[in-house]
C-alpha cells in the first residue's frame, strides 16, 4: 500500500466552501482535489493500492484528516469538483479521534499531521532532498504540502524523515505525485 499525505495549510475544516469556488472559498482544496484524483487514477482505471490523506488545516475548526481509499472508494470522477464534494461529504459528518466513514472508501477524523505521523513513515517530498530516481530504498508513504512550505512547527515534526526530491525544480504537487507514481512503477516492473 502507498500512502499520499497533502497538507492544506488554507484548505477549510468545514464544508461551509462552494464547488463552483475551491481556490477561493475552500482555502486551496482545488490543489488537494488535484492530488487526489492524481494519487488514485490511472486511465481507465483506479490504483486500488493507494491511500491519500488531506490534512485540512485551515479551520475554523481545529484540524481535520479525510483518507480516499483507493480499493474501496465510489462515485469519484476525475475531476475537481467530484473530489470536493466527497469532500465535504466528509466534512458535513461529526468526527471524533478515529477514522468515521462517510462514504465508501472515504472517511474523516478529527486530528492533523502529528497523529498521522504516529501511523505512518513518511518520506518528506522536498526539491531539497535525495533524488528518487537514485536513492537506493524509498518509503510507502510521502508527505507533501500544498501550495505553501510547511511550517516551523511541521518541520519540527519531519525533520527525522528522510528527503525525497523528484527534480531541480519547485513543481506542484500534484505533478509531483505523479513522478512518485512513475518511479515507483518502474521499480515494481523492473525498468531503470
Amino acid at each position: 500500500m502507498t500512502s499520499f499525505a497533502i497538507i492544506g495549510h488554507l484548505a477549510h475544516t468545514n464544508a461551509d466552501f462552494s464547488l463552483n469556488d475551491l481556490p477561493g472559498s475552500g482555502g486551496r482544496m482545488d490543489i488537494l482535489c488535484r492530488c487526489v484524483n492524481t494519487s488514485l487514477f490511472l486511465s481507465h482505471d483506479l490504483r486500488r493500492d493507494v491511500a491519500c490523506y488531506l490534512v485540512l488545516c485551515g479551520g475554523p475548526v481545529p484540524p481535520k484528516t479525510i483518507r480516499f481509499s483507493g480499493d474501496a472508494v465510489r462515485s469519484l470522477s476525475p475531476d475537481e469538483r467530484s473530489a470536493g464534494a466527497l469532500i465535504k461529504k466528509a466534512l458535513n459528518l461529526p468526527a471524533g479521534s478515529k477514522f468515521r466513514d462517510a462514504a465508501p472508501g472515504l472517511s474523516v477524523r478529527n486530528g492533523g499531521l502529528a497523529q498521522l505521523m504516529t501511523e505512518h513513515v513518511f518520506g518528506v517530498l522536498d526539491e531539497k532532498g535525495t533524488d528518487i530516481r537514485t536513492a537506493g530504498i524509498i518509503p510507502d508513504a510521502f508527505l507533501l504540502s500544498d501550495h505553501l512550505n510547511f511550517t516551523q512547527d511541521e518541520e519540527l515534526q519531519v525533520q527525522q524523515c528522510p528527503r525525497f526530491s523528484v527534480g531541480p525544480e519547485c513543481i506542484h504537487a500534484d505533478h509531483t505525485i505523479t513522478i512518485v507514481h512513475n518511479e515507483l512503477d518502474r521499480r515494481r516492473c523492473g525498468w531503470k
